[in-house]
């Protein structure tokens, strides 16, 4: 076995992979926010303060915490990775020749810490400063970017997530969020962490466009005793669940795949902020969307490399209760009255990231659902959220586990 290993959702959390907002967060405007996936914009140095006390409280109950931004210059720091992510971020086909020249030697004199920054945060055409007579450029103004920020790195769940003995490095669904994966991929393939460490790439390790499959991490829990739960969602289709069990079956890492149908919503924009685990027989959830007759399917091996597709037809509680050999569940609603619960699950309420069995990461403001999760037995470690909630994304989603112990 590898140093990263995710066996489930709630066993002992040992390494986490975070992304501090800064420079992105500073790029969103009312205008852009919208095309960045954003509902608002930030006080980007309150979330700042936020974040430091989500890494604190995570290292306080000893989990090693990773910087993506840190990550990402230390990789840049071998030559191999710097050229490998410069071709796959400025090519002719994105800028035209002259420019792509342009911000190619732009890119090329900074510092790799400086660059981790800019590829994540962005370049606008009055940094870059150029005199190239380019019609590509002559058509821009000062403020437009030259490369896209990429403020949803900070839900580090999403581009990437490990099941089991390996990664899945996700092809995602919207434009805003397709440059995060070639960071991702760089990260794995060229970080020393990870460079000389043996673990498998179901999905991500190879350029090749995905087309239609697309999966994000947002929708994929790894629920233990070799099963993973993933929802169909606006984000994740079908042919990426599909892809996604493929890979698992043929690499022996898990035995069965429960897939869920969820609705084309923002306000459940991935499974996770609908539902996720607190405790090996305990869950969060919400009412109004995980109904227990929402379409589910259970995909297990079957023979030459073929999957069996089995509708549920008990429910996917059932088919959870039964997938890990638990007699009953506790399931915990979304708390408060019907205002109070619709309330909280937009500011992340069921989005918990669990720490160990019965220990879980929430917002401090979803105090109905907290005392709900508190009369249940969980224990609630509490985190500020007032900027970071704003950008609809919980302690779950800004959370990409490396390694997990099993259950």
């Amino acid at each position: 076995m590898s140093n990263f290993y995710v066996g489930s959702e709630v066993g002992q959390l040992k390494k986490v992979l975070l992304h501090r907002p800064e420079l992105s967060l500073l790029r969103l405007t009312p205008t852009n926010c919208q095309n960045l996936l954003f509902d608002d914009v930030l006080r980007v140095k309150q979330a700042g303060i936020e974040h430091d006390a989500f890494q604190q409280l995570l290292r306080d109950n000893g989990v090693e915490v990773f910087l993506l931004r840190d990550m990402l210059s230390e990789t840049l720091d071998d030559p191999e990775a710097k050229s490998w992510v410069l071709n796959h971020q400025v090519s002719s086909l994105r800028y035209g020749h002259a420019l792509a020249q342009d911000v190619r030697s732009f890119f090329e004199e900074m510092s790799n810490k400086e660059l981790a920054s800019h590829l994540i945060g962005g370049l606008t055409v009055a940094e870059l400063n150029s005199s190239c007579k380019s019609p590509t450029l002559g058509v821009m103004n000062q403020t437009d970017f030259i490369l896209d920020p990429t403020p949803n790195h900070l839900f580090t769940r999403d581009t990437s997530c490990w099941v089991y003995g390996g990664v899945s490095v996700n092809p995602m669904a919207k434009a805003a969020r397709q440059r995060e994966t070639v960071h991702l991929r760089a990260v794995y393939k060229f970080h020393p962490l990870f460079k000389n460490s043996s673990f498998h790439t179901y999905i991500g390790g190879e350029d090749r466009n995905y087309e239609l499959s697309t999966i994000e991490g947002g929708d994929v829990l790894v629920i233990g005793k070799g099963a993973v739960l993933i929802g169909m969602s606006e984000r994740t289709t079908p042919q990426g669940v599909e892809n996604l069990a493929h890979a698992l079956f043929k690499t022996d890492q898990a035995t069965k795949v429960i897939a869920l149908k969820l609705p084309k919503l923002r306000s459940c924009m991935h499974l996770d902020t609908v539902f996720t685990q607190m405790d090996i027989d305990c869950f969060t959830y919400y009412p109004d969307i995980m109904r227990d007759d929402i379409a589910c399917w259970e995909l297990t091996p079957g023979d030459n490399a073929s999957i069996i597709f089995t509708p549920v037809k008990d429910g996917f509680v059932q088919s959870i209760a039964r997938t890990l050999g638990l007699s009953k569940m506790r399931m915990i609603p979304t708390g408060g009255d019907l205002f109070e619960a619709e309330r909280e699950q937009w500011n992340d309420a069921n989005n918990v990231l669990a720490i160990r069995p019965g220990v879980v990461v929430t917002y401090e403001r979803n105090i109905y659902t907290i005392k709900s999760m508190e009369e249940a037995g969980i224990t609630v470690l509490t985190i500020p959220g007032d900027e970071l909630g704003r950008g609809r994304g919980g302690a779950r989603c800004m959370s990409c586990p490396m390694d997990r112990e099993a259950i």
